[in-house]
C-alpha cells in the first residue's frame, strides 16, 4: 500500500505528486553523491493544496510529505518514493517524523505566536530526514501577522525546506503567498469511488457504503465516519428531523437549543479525551512528580496550555455546528430538486418521506430562502456571533420560509 492509496478519486493529483517526489529524491541523492542534479525538475519549495470540503487536500499534502521522507531501499532500484511501509513514510503519515512539522489552528486563527517556532525551524537543515517539511493544514486561518511570517519564509527558504499549505480555495490565501506556491486543486471524488474505498479499506457492507457516500456527497472523512460510527448516524438523523420541528416559535427555539447542546457535547467529548492527557504530559515534561506540585516558574506554561485547550474546544463546537448545517443544506437542496421535478442524485434517500412532505408544503422560492438562512448562520458563526443566537435566528427563518 503506497502513500497515495488514501487519495480517493485523485489519480491526476497522485501522478503529479509522485513525479515531483521522484525528482525531489533525485535532487537529494545528487547532492549527497556529487552527481549532477536533474535539469528539469517537477519539484519546488512551496505547494498550495486546495479543493472542496472532503476531497482530501490535507491527506494529499501529508502523503506528499511522506513520499519526500521515504527511505525505502527500492528507490535505488528504480522504485518510486512513497512506499508507505518504511520508517520515513510511516512516521510522516502518523505525524511523528522529526522533520515534518504540522501547524493547525487551535482556535479560529493561526496566530503569529503559533508560527514563530515553526518558521524558525524552516530555516534549519533536516535532522534525520531527507527534507524539512512544513505542513500548514489551515492556511486560510493565518491572520495578518502569521501570514507575513510565512511569506518571509516562503520567499527565501532553506535549500531543503518544503512548505505545504492547505486551504479550501486559492482565494483564501494571501496573493503574495499563493503567487510563490505551485497550486494543486483536488476535485470532489465520485460517490462510487468513496463507496469503493469504504468497502475495501473499512470492510463496510456495499449498501451501507453507497448510502454513506451519497449522503455526504463525496466527502471522504464524513462518509467514513457515517459508515462506521452509529453515533454519527444518530446525530445526522436528528438534524434531518429539524425541518419538521420548526412549525411554531417554541419548536424553533427548542430545536436551536438542542442543536447547540449537541455540538457542545461533541466538543466536550473530544476535550475530555485529549485535555487531561496533554496536561499530564506537559506536567511530566516540566518535571512535576505524579500528583505533585509544579516546579517554580512553570505555572504560566500550564496557563497557556489551558487557554489553547479552551480555544480548541470553541472551534470544535463550531466545527460540529457547521457539520450539522452542511447536512441541513443538503436536505433543502434535495427538497429543491423534488420541487423542480428531479429525483436524480438525491443525497438523503433515507429521509425521503420528510423531503416529500416539505417539498409539497412549500415553494422553490421559500426553499431558496431557507438555504440562504443556513448560509447566513454559517457566516454569523464565522464572525464569532454567539452560537445559540445564530442558530435561533436560522430556525426562525426556516419557519418563515
Amino acid at each position: 500500500m503506497t502513500v497515495w492509496d488514501d487519495l480517493v478519486g485523485q489519480e491526476r493529483v497522485s501522478e503529479q505528486l509522485a513525479a515531483a517526489a521522484r525528482d525531489a529524491d533525485a535532487l537529494v541523492t545528487a547532492a549527497a553523491t556529487g552527481a549532477p542534479a536533474p535539469e528539469a525538475s517537477k519539484m519546488t519549495h512551496a505547494w498550495l493544496f486546495t479543493g472542496p470540503p472532503g476531497a482530501g487536500y490535507i491527506q494529499a499534502a501529508r502523503a506528499f510529505a511522506a513520499a519526500l521522507q521515504c527511505v525505502s531501499p527500492d528507490r535505488a532500484l528504480g522504485g518510486a518514493p512513497g512506499c508507505g511501509f518504511c520508517d520515513g513514510c510511516h512516521t510522516a503519515l502518523i505525524g511523528t517524523h522529526a522533520d515534518v512539522s504540522t501547524v493547525t489552528a487551535v482556535g479560529a486563527q493561526i496566530r503569529v505566536e503559533d508560527m514563530r517556532d515553526t518558521v524558525r525551524k524552516s530555516f534549519t537543515a533536516p535532522a534525520t530526514g531527507r527534507w524539512q517539511v512544513i505542513l500548514v493544514e489551515d492556511a486560510e486561518r493565518l491572520n495578518e501577522k502569521s501570514a507575513n511570517a510565512v511569506l518571509k519564509a516562503v520567499e527565501e527558504p532553506a535549500p531543503r525546506t518544503v512548505w505545504l499549505l492547505c486551504a479550501p480555495s486559492v482565494e483564501d490565501v494571501l496573493p503574495t503567498i499563493r503567487s510563490r506556491c505551485r497550486l494543486l486543486t483536488l476535485s470532489t471524488p465520485s460517490v462510487d469511488a468513496v463507496a469503493d474505498m469504504l468497502v475495501r479499506r473499512e470492510g463496510v457492507e456495499p449498501g451501507v457504503a453507497t448510502a454513506a457516500a451519497r449522503a455526504t456527497q463525496g466527502h471522504v472523512e464524513r462518509a467514513r465516519r457515517l459508515a462506521t460510527d452509529p453515533a454519527a448516524r444518530e446525530r445526522r438523523a436528528a438534524v434531518l428531523k429539524l425541518p419538521l420541528r420548526v412549525g411554531d416559535i417554541g419548536g424553533c427555539l427548542k430545536a436551536a437549543q438542542e442543536l447547540v447542546d449537541a455540538a457542545a457535547a461533541d466538543a466536550k467529548t473530544l476535550a475530555d479525551e485529549t485535555d487531561s492527557r496533554e496536561t499530564e504530559e506537559m506536567k511530566a515534561a516540566l518535571g512535576a512528580a505524579q500528583g505533585g506540585r509544579l516546579p517554580r516558574g512553570t505555572a504560566g506554561v500550564i496557563k497557556d496550555l489551558e487557554e489553547n485547550q479552551k480555544r480548541r474546544r470553541t472551534r470544535t463546537q463550531r466545527d460540529s455546528l457547521d457539520l450539522a448545517l452542511t447536512d441541513l443544506t443538503a436536505f433543502y437542496r434535495d427538497v429543491l430538486a423534488l420541487q423542480l421535478g428531479s429525483r436524480i442524485a438525491i443525497a438523503n434517500v433515507d429521509a425521503e418521506d420528510a423531503l416529500d412532505r416539505i417539498a409539497r408544503g412549500s415553494t422553490p422560492e421559500a426553499t431558496l430562502r431557507r438555504i440562504e438562512a443556513i448560509a447566513a448562520c454559517r457566516d454569523a458563526l464565522d464572525r464569532n456571533v454567539a452560537p445559540l443566537l445564530a442558530v435561533e435566528a436560522m430556525t426562525m427563518a426556516l419557519r418563515a420560509g
